[in-house]
């Protein structure tokens, strides 16, 4: 499967990887299945890993990706998102992403690397401490 996750329901992080030539379809599915996974927290971190992605979305597809996010909100609450992105059309396509994703997420970050989105994931633990 090109987009493959897992979920740390103890910090509440999904960690997903697309790997290769992700479609479209792919998107929508990963969401539908994340939707009905039983262990997805009802508000969740999310960190999205495209260092293996050969696919590069068109801004169509990115804004057809957060129609796909706004589909399912009713079911999972989506905090911070963090993509890491390692060639400079993923990177930049993901900071598209960012400005149409702004309603879905609390907060999103574009970063070079997975340990600078892990750390910044960490420091956002603090929207689930002082919400409601």
């Amino acid at each position: 499967m090109p987009i493959t996750y897992r979920i740390d329901t103890e910090k509440a992080i999904i960690r997903t990887q697309n790997i290769g030539d992700v479609t479209l379809g792919e998107v929508s599915s990963f969401f539908q299945d994340l939707a009905r996974d039983p262990d997805c927290p009802d508000r969740v971190s999310v960190l999205f890993d495209l260092t293996k992605q050969t696919w590069v979305p068109r801004s169509d597809d990115l804004r057809a990706a957060t129609s796909k996010i706004s589909n399912i909100r009713g079911m999972v609450q989506f905090e911070a998102c963090a993509i890491v992105a390692s060639t400079d059309v993923l990177f930049g396509m993901s900071r598209m992403f960012q400005v149409f994703a702004e309603d879905s997420f609390r907060e999103v970050g574009v970063f070079r690397s997975i340990a600078d989105a892990e750390e910044w994931l960490a420091n956002r633990d603090s929207f689930r401490e002082h919400d409601p």
